[in-house]
């Protein structure tokens, strides 16, 4: 009884139409209209998703214009001095394009900023400090760029153009770039671009680039295989938690495929420390691999994960995912010294009636972590969560909304108390003098009392359909299959199956038996499900409807569903 239950509800005649026409059940059709599938042929690709269904790349606003400059800049032997982010879409974004275009011909040079030393994105001290070590008339930015107004700025004055490739909102007036390749400022409509994250759009560029150059007759680019750069992509994709729909559901779902296949060095070292299973998904890439190839650049530089994987020596590959790891441990505990000390904090005196953005912030707190702890902060609490470090004399941090708060946009609305903002709805960073820090907590509290109701703030829990237990087979779960991989906007299946009650006694299990095992009955089935982390009073009693997840579970080679209980309230509520 912890969460909003809201149970979807899509029109009958709509997912009927659905089951006729692909000869599917209607457990299927209902969650697929869920997934905005209602037409057949939508559904269909959403099952299949194919790269021949990516839309053409030069739809991408200022494409064209990138292109063609990248063209001339291989004419004329001008080196392409690629500017890119510290986490890992910023860094696989990097290593696909420095791959792919050397290979084709370009020059190509490379600079991630350092989190401590150069600050957020493509600031006038990184991009200083870049065109120092690297002279030059071209800058591709990739995952930053879009609001640094100042930085390009003062680059047009020194003779270079700038590319920007970035998915982040973009400041209004928009920075004098040579070509803002950016889908958020694409007009509405189809083809929509917008839940493309720098990963994705360098692999759009790229396609770009070979079918330019196929036009123009060149034997290399007819020869080249944009294919195998798909690894790369799933990575950045996944680890940056954009929606997992339309062209990002074809790449991801290519791309793992071709991750689980990948013979590049470092990947597969980053495979072996993390101990990821066989098949790697979603799961894996979010709390296995990605974490790895971010903890370089959260703690110091991102330079030792782009280096892995650009890594050609599986020798070479092997001792830096070993470091990685090892930084990725000193990651966790920092975090987790952090996070402790917020949350145990905010246990005392946090109001849930005032208290709708919670903003945080300490000299001494690492600002690589804060993101993460931001994070946490928002799931224990459900609020919009600001959490801030020290960078100097100045608070540098990172904030994780809810839905229905557009963090980017109200951190625009506190632009008079930040010396710097940026980022986008569900995730935006920042930078401020500490002794504005209780000013911009008050402001930001003002604007989410006006923007959200106290009924927003209880986390929902997004049902697809009620079911019961005779509908929880093993046929129905491997059609449920098709809706994979599962991540943001496209979450797991998850049920109500009512009037319910314990078949027998709970067993508790994990080294502090803080998960459980229950078996439910409706009287003539019975279903084992599982509550991990069982809150105080998230034991299921008497009669009860259940909110769970249904999946298959592998046990000494015997498979059987399984129910992953999300939540449980009394029957009949």
């Amino acid at each position: 009884m912890l969460r909003r239950w809201e149970l979807a509800a899509p029109a009958a005649e709509v997912t009927r139409e659905l089951e006729e026409a692909l000869r599917i059940s209607p457990l299927l059709a209902k969650c697929l209209v869920n997934r905005d599938c209602a037409e057949a042929g939508q559904a269909e690709r959403f099952m299949d998703p194919r790269l021949q269904y990516l839309a053409d790349p030069f739809f991408l606003p200022n494409m064209r214009k990138a292109v063609e400059r990248l063209f001339l800049a291989r004419a004329s032997n001008e080196p392409v001095t690629i500017f890119g982010d510290y986490d890992v879409d910023g860094i696989t974004s990097t290593a696909l394009l420095k791959i792919s275009l050397e290979a084709l011909g370009w020059s190509t040079r490379h600079y991630l900023p350092h989190r401590m030393d150069d600050g957020y994105g493509f600031s006038r001290d990184a991009v200083k400090k870049c065109l120092s070590e690297c002279p030059n008339t071209i800058f591709l930015a990739v995952d930053c760029g879009s609001t640094n107004v100042e930085s390009i700025t003062w680059l047009r004055e020194q003779q270079v153009d700038v590319l920007v490739l970035d998915h982040h909102q973009v400041a209004d007036p928009p920075p004098p770039a040579f070509a803002m390749v950016n889908p958020q400022v694409s007009p509405d409509g189809d083809p929509c671009f917008r839940e493309l994250c720098s990963a994705g759009l360098s692999f759009k560029l790229l396609h770009a680039l070979v079918k330019h150059g196929r036009g123009l007759g060149e034997e290399e680019m007819h020869e080249f295989d944009v294919r195998p750069l798909l690894d790369l992509v799933a990575l950045g994709t996944i680890a940056d938690q954009v929606p997992l729909k339309r062209e990002n559901r074809i790449l991801v779902s290519s791309g793992l495929k071709r991750l689980n296949e990948t013979q590049r060095p470092g990947i597969v070292a980053l495979k072996e420390v993390a101990l990821s299973r066989n098949e790697v998904g979603v799961y894996e890439v979010g709390f296995q691999l990605g974490p790895r190839l971010n903890a370089a650049g959260r703690l110091e530089s991102a330079t030792a994960a782009l280096d892995l994987l650009l890594a050609d020596d599986a020798v070479a590959a092997g001792r830096m995912a070993g470091e990685l790891d090892e930084q990725n441990k000193e990651r966790q505990k920092t975090q987790r010294e952090i996070s402790d000390h917020v949350i145990d904090g905010l246990r005392l005196r946090f109001d849930p009636d005032k208290d709708f953005v919670i903003v945080e912030g300490q000299s001494h707190w690492h600002i690589g972590v804060v993101g993460i702890v931001a994070g946490r902060v928002k799931d224990e609490f459900y609020r919009p969560s600001i959490i801030m470090g020290g960078d100097g004399d100045l608070l540098r941090g990172s904030g994780r909304s809810v839905a229905g708060f557009d963090l980017a946009a109200a951190l625009r609305e506190c632009d008079d108390l930040l010396l710097d903002h940026g980022g986008h709805a569900m995730a935006s960073g920042l930078t401020i003098l500490p002794e504005k820090q209780d000013a911009f907590r008050e402001r930001i509290n003002d604007i989410a009392r006006e923007w959200l109701k106290n009924t927003e703030l209880k986390p929902p829990l997004r049902l697809d359909a009620e079911a019961t237990l005779y509908d929880l087979t093993m046929t129905r779960m491997r059609e449920l299959e098709k809706l994979q991989p599962t991540g943001q906007e496209n979450p797991p299946v998850h049920l109500v199956v009512r009037d319910l009650e314990l078949q027998r006694q709970p067993y508790r299990m994990g080294e502090n038996q803080q998960h459980a095992k229950i078996h439910v009955t409706d009287g003539a089935l019975t279903a084992e499900a599982v509550i991990w982390n069982v809150p105080e009073g998230g034991m299921p009693e008497g009669r009860f409807d259940l909110a769970a997840a249904p999946s298959i579970n592998e046990f000494r080679g015997r498979k059987s569903v399984q129910l992953k209980v999300l939540d449980w309230r009394p029957a009949g509520r």
